[in-house]
């Protein structure tokens, strides 16, 4: 069992975030260092917000399964994609999590002392935490992940999206998700719809779109997602929940001028260490990495920490140059309509390669091939972005 923390609000470490990426860390530090001291600070009054989380099989190594297969909610073996050109299935696992299973496990398995819902993080400096309601919580190591922060030193677009769980008449027909329904009208960039189907009369639908900016009218998105079910054949007896976000898409920027705008600590994680797939902004993957490598730290001190996310920031962003190029190639070489096309020339491709792009560990090889073939978008654009994000 998890040890009480000492009193005087002292922690060996406070974790500002009870995001996805916070609540991993605490979770994975629960199970194979039960000994520290943790303080888990969220702002909102359950952990993990109002989300569900999805990544593939193939993003999280078989090693590190343990800390995620508690929170899954539904899984499934393969999964679809649609493009005007073609559809594919392909032979890739793909698991859903929904933030309710993060906020029930870490109250299952960490002590309600080590849990501050309710207490926004409002600063934060090595050793100690400053709330917004005046409070401080001091430890000896701080880590900071709070969102995104200050983007200004990056280049990039949006993928904003607004979904809603359904519940149906008759049963929808599908056995596996649909990542990608990019046969729909191409609006305000790449637009595709994602469905998950959690039970037979069960579908997560969401409406999705790459754009230029952040600007997310959710009641033209809830129209979207009824003419979709419609056209489908669905009739929605109940909507169950709704979640909306944006998500940035970054495709280049100055990564030292980012960080240094971002004031605080080294110790970031998550979004706030740009910790997340270039192409897709998954976090889960990068999360679960993150969360692993602090609970097999010998020792937690602010400095070994600062030091250990810092070099995997870099790293992470410095691996990523390739993924952002596409992006790049997406967002910057083609007309918004057409940016749909960058997707349908990968997902053309091998399935094995296809999972590797995925998990962000794509190889020299994986990198001409996806560059062969019909260029998604012309040369006479694809050359300029090729010579400034290569």
């Amino acid at each position: 069992m998890p040890q009480i923390a000492s009193p005087q609000n002292q922690y060996d470490l406070a974790i500002a975030g009870g995001g996805l990426a916070g609540g991993l860390v605490a979770l994975a530090l629960a199970e194979l260092r039960p000994e520290v001291n943790i303080a888990l600070i969220e702002a909102e009054t359950q952990f993990g917000g109002n989300h569900i989380w999805s990544f593939f099989e193939s993003d999280v190594a078989p090693e590190h399964q343990w800390l995620v297969e508690p929170l899954i909610s539904r899984q499934w073996d393969s999964y679809d994609v649609h493009f005007p050109k073609y559809s594919r299935s392909l032979n890739n696992g793909y698991r859903s999590i929904e933030s309710e299973n993060l906020d029930r496990r870490l109250r299952d398995k960490l002590p309600a002392i080590a849990l501050k819902t309710g207490q926004k993080a409002e600063q934060v400096s090595p050793g100690l935490v400053k709330l917004d309601d005046g409070g401080e919580i001091s430890a000896t190591a701080v880590l900071d992940v709070r969102g995104g922060g200050d983007l200004s030193a990056l280049e990039f677009g949006w993928q904003k999206f607004h979904g809603q769980m359904l519940r149906l008449k008759e049963p929808h027909g599908l056995d596996r998700p649909v990542i990608m329904d990019a046969t729909v009208e191409q609006i305000d960039g790449y637009r595709f719809v994602y469905c998950l189907p959690f039970s037979d009369r069960e579908i997560f639908v969401e409406d999705t779109y790459y754009s230029d900016d952040n600007a997310l009218d959710i009641a033209t998105a809830q129209k979207r997602i009824a003419e979709y079910a419609a056209m489908r054949g669905w009739e929605i007896v109940e909507i169950i929940r709704e979640e909306s976000g944006q998500l940035p898409v970054i495709y280049g920027g100055d990564f030292p001028a980012f960080w240094e705008k971002n004031a605080g600590v080294d110790a970031r994680a998550g979004a706030r260490a740009a910790l997340i797939q270039p192409i897709t902004s998954y976090s889960l993957p990068m999360a679960v990495k993150t969360a692993i490598m602090i609970a097999e730290m010998p020792s937690i001190t602010q400095q070994t920490l600062d030091k250990i996310l810092r070099d995997l920031a870099i790293a992470h962003w410095k691996n990523g140059k390739f993924y952002r190029l596409l992006c790049a190639f997406m967002f910057l070489g083609a007309e918004p309509e057409k940016r749909y096309k960058t997707l349908e020339h990968t997902y053309a491709k091998n399935e094995k390669l296809l999972a590797r792009f995925y998990a962000g560990k794509s190889t020299r090889w994986d990198h001409v091939n996806l560059l062969t073939g019909r260029p998604p978008i012309a040369v006479s654009r694809a050359i300029p972005l090729l010579l400034k994000y290569k």
